[in-house]
């Protein structure tokens, strides 16, 4: 951003490496989520956990929003436990998709790592921490599956693989 000399209130967006089949409209989406709310410092995706399995899996990522569609927490682990309804979780899986306004990118990088983001792992937990706000889009299907696994990998490659033989 600074080399391309961009200006703080440029967006940028971020499709993390095991999403490779990310759809370019979601990537839209996102974009015009954080460029919609000016105090958002971030902007992310998540749709609803489709099943008991992801909602236990740690390789899926959890985030609970607030009433404006903003994150509230991001982790690994089920949550919330809602116990009434525990047969059908409500959480929403995050998708690794992130905008940044440049300026805010600037500052990311400087800010110290928070403990919640070293336990879980998750990076976006240190905007929060530092009380950034992530504005979530709320998508209703999960888009294509990413890549968490060696088992994954191996699917992915397999689809690139049939792309390629239909050319």
């Amino acid at each position: 951003a600074d080399r391309l000399n961009w200006a703080d209130t440029d967006i940028v967006v971020n499709v993390q490496g095991d999403e490779p089949l990310i759809d370019p409209a979601l990537i839209e989406a996102v974009a015009a989520a954080l460029s919609d709310d000016p105090d958002a410092a971030m902007a992310t995706a998540a749709h609803p956990v489709a099943t008991t399995d992801d909602f236990f899996n740690p390789h899926a990522v959890k985030v609970v929003c607030d009433l404006r569609g903003r994150a509230l927490y991001f982790t690994r682990a089920p949550i919330p436990w809602d116990r009434p309804q525990f047969a059908q979780p409500r959480d929403l899986r995050h998708v690794g998709l992130y905008a940044y306004r440049v300026g805010f990118l600037r500052r990311f990088g400087r800010l110290e790592s928070a403990p919640l983001e070293r336990c879980e792992s998750l990076e976006q937990l240190r905007a929060l921490c530092h009380g950034y706000p992530i504005q979530v889009v709320r998508i209703e299907h999960a888009p294509a599956p990413g890549v968490d696994t060696p088992e994954d990998l191996e699917r992915v490659r397999r689809l690139f693989d049939a792309g390629k033989d239909s050319e």
